[in-house]
């Protein structure tokens, strides 16, 4: 898909989306940390939504795939602000946000700004609080203090960076401590051979989500980034299946 658009924000910053008008709730994709729009999972929503003739938005958060910007200024808060203007750009009233790993924690800041406007969230392998769980005391403490910690990194040859100003952010906006004022309804996909994210994360926050609409799908042989054909076709059927995706 090479159909980019770019939301250029008042302090230069340029978004780059793909967005197929169609029937609502519109379907939100939001990738992964340090991931993009090009990414199997986003690119098989997209095709659905094009052949369902659903409303469809991919993105690149700044300083990630397309956009403009450097990554090491970004954060959770950021990139929620940055989703909610291409919605609005993009005249999105309702939605069904869908995260994918730190997309996870951000489709409940997401959902929780947009209160009665959210339809339906689809988590896969959501993180939310990665900068608490996954951090050690000994990263903590480095990050606390302004030094940026990398971690080994098993898609690329290049080491993960966490920068200070994203952890800060995170410790911010932590969620599973409490209820999250979510109501509508929520599927959580994780595959319990995920060697990044614990698949109790999933379970937790199920727990926390004030929602009763809520329903965890496991899948025993699943890896992190669940982008199997198989996965793939199960994560389509979660988001066919949701009651508001009429």
């Amino acid at each position: 898909m090479s159909d980019i658009a770019y939301l250029e924000l008042k302090d230069g910053r340029r978004i780059a989306h793909r967005f197929n008008p169609g029937a609502g709730p519109a379907l939100v994709f939001l990738p992964g940390y340090m991931s993009d729009m090009d990414g199997g999972k986003a690119s098989a929503v997209m095709g659905w939504a094009r052949e369902e003739g659903r409303a469809c938005l991919l993105l690149d958060y700044s300083g990630c795939g397309h956009s403009s910007g450097d990554f090491a200024d970004g954060t959770l808060s950021i990139w929620r602000d940055e989703v909610l203007a291409l919605m609005g750009a993009r005249d999105i009233e309702e939605a069904v946000v869908i995260g994918s790993s730190m997309g996870g924690w951000l489709m409940l800041m997401i959902g929780l700004a947009l209160g009665d406007r959210l339809a339906g969230l689809v988590g896969i392998a959501s993180a939310p609080d990665f900068t608490e769980w996954g951090r050690s005391s000994g990263d903590k403490k480095k990050l606390r203090a302004g030094e940026t910690v990398y971690d080994e990194n098993p898609y690329g040859p290049e080491p993960t960076p966490m920068h200070p100003g994203f952890w800060a952010d995170g410790q911010a906006n932590l969620m599973l401590g409490g209820e999250i004022a979510i109501d509508c309804p929520v599927r959580l996909l994780h595959g319990q051979q995920d060697a990044d994210v614990p698949w109790d994360i999933s379970m937790r926050l199920a727990d926390a989500l004030r929602s009763d609409a809520v329903q965890v799908t496991l899948v025993k042989d699943g890896d992190h980034r669940l982008s199997r054909e198989q996965d793939i076709d199960l994560l389509l059927q979660l988001i066919a299946g949701l009651p508001t995706a009429d």
